[in-house]
Order: C-alpha cells, then sequence, then structure tokens
C-alpha cells in the first residue's frame, strides 16, 4: 500500500518493566466523574454520564523515572490540571456489561486532562461543543501503564496531584461517581470498544491553574507516578 505522504507514526505508551510499547487507538474522557469536582465545576448529584474524545497526538507518553515536558497551549491564559485514572483497553466489544467490564481492561495509568478552562467555559456560555477548551495537542500526558494484574486493588486508590511540590488535589478512585465497570458499559453501548483505546475516567477535586515553568507529579497507589513539566 502506497500513501500520497508518510503516514504519522503509530501513538503508544511505555509498559512498566517491557520494551513493547501499547499502541494507542483512541483517547476517551469522562466528564465530573467526581462529585466534589462536579461542584465546583457548578453541578451536583449523580448526572448521566458524558464523554468526550481528544486526538492520538493528545498524548504525551513518559517513561518511568523521567520528567515529561508539554508546551504551554495557545490561545488560553488558563490552563487547568486535572490528574485521572487511565483504564487501558486490551480486548474490546460492544456493550460491555458492567459485572465483565474489568477482564477488557489490559492494565492502568496515571494520565493528565490538561483543559484550556476559558476556552471551555466560552463555548458552554455559548452552548457549543468544547472540544478547542479539551481536544489539543499534548492535552493528556501519560505515565508508564501498568498490566492490571501487577496493579492493585486501583478502585480503591488514593489519587493525587503536586504542583511545584504543594498538594492540589487528593482524593480516593473509590469515589468516581460511576465506577470503572459503569464507565465501560456506558462507553462500549455508544462505541465499540477495540484495543488501544484509552479512557480516562475523570478528576477529583482541586483543579486549577498552571503557568510556564511549573513541574506537576501526580499518581494513583500502586501506579508509576506521572511527572510533567509545563514548558514555555
Amino acid at each position: 500500500m502506497s500513501f500520497v505522504f508518510p503516514p504519522a507514526p503509530t501513538p503508544s505508551v511505555p509498559v512498566l518493566g517491557r520494551a513493547e510499547r501499547f499502541p494507542v487507538r483512541r483517547v476517551i474522557c469522562v466528564g465530573r466523574n467526581y462529585v466534589e469536582h462536579a461542584k465546583e465545576m457548578g453541578f451536583t448529584g449523580r448526572e448521566p454520564p458524558f464523554f468526550f474524545f481528544k486526538p492520538a497526538d493528545a498524548i504525551v507518553p513518559v517513561n518511568a523515572g523521567e520528567t515529561g515536558s508539554i508546551a504551554y497551549p495557545s490561545l488560553t491564559r488558563d490552563l487547568h490540571h486535572e490528574i485521572e485514572l487511565v483504564a487501558c483497553i486490551g480486548t474490546g466489544g460492544r456493550s460491555i456489561l458492567a459485572a465483565d467490564a474489568l477482564k477488557h481492561i489490559w492494565g492502568y495509568a496515571v494520565g493528565l486532562d490538561m483543559t484550556r478552562r476559558d476556552l471551555q467555559g466560552e463555548m458552554k456560555k455559548q452552548g457549543r461543543p468544547w472540544e478547542i477548551g479539551k481536544s489539543f495537542e499534548q492535552s493528556a500526558p501519560i505515565g508508564p501503564i501498568t498490566p492490571a494484574a501487577q496493579a492493585g486493588d486501583v478502585a480503591n486508590a488514593e489519587i493525587w496531584l503536586k504542583v511545584n511540590g504543594q498538594d492540589r488535589q487528593r482524593s480516593n478512585v473509590g469515589k468516581l461517581i460511576w465506577n470503572l465497570g459503569e464507565i465501560i458499559e456506558h462507553v462500549s453501548a455508544a462505541w465499540e470498544l477495540a484495543p488501544g483505546d484509552l479512557i480516562f475516567t475523570g478528576t477529583p477535586e482541586g483543579v486549577a491553574a498552571v503557568v510556564a515553568g511549573d513541574t506537576l507529579v501526580g499518581g494513583v497507589g500502586g501506579l508509576e507516578t506521572l511527572s510533567v513539566k509545563v514548558a514555555g
């Protein structure tokens, strides 16, 4: 097969302790999936889940023990951090039941959903799609993937983020409004999941702005931490 220009390389994420990498197909994100974060964004309660996508070039893979780098994006003056547990799909399917969902997860990682909050807010006011606030290049840094069998009890793990050594976000994955199984059930009812899909499962309270020069370090209990510096 020939192409009119060379195709882009397949995005991939390192796997902890292995030479093989995890190829990324697409990035699916769950919105407002912790009660306290929903409240700080002006919402309350267990609303029906909703989703948005990021492009594959949003992924910024960071190796274990290293600090990655992301550029401060264009058009914004209010770049926010959102620390998240990422479920990495290894077995696809449609209309997967929550009770069977965890069998479809190959592994887990720590990710950041970087958000141009001012642009997102403006689109919300106008009732327009807010991809411009979420779906941009380098908006999804992600650490190494830990295979599910080695990840421990991620469903009840602590999740946290520090900026320049100071606590910003700290909660527990057990506080997800829609848990891992329920998320996969809802997502797979709308889209057929396939190996290589990454699901960013939502962020707890404490989201706030970062500026060029800031270093973000986040983690989920039992997984490799993620360290990222915001470049100018």
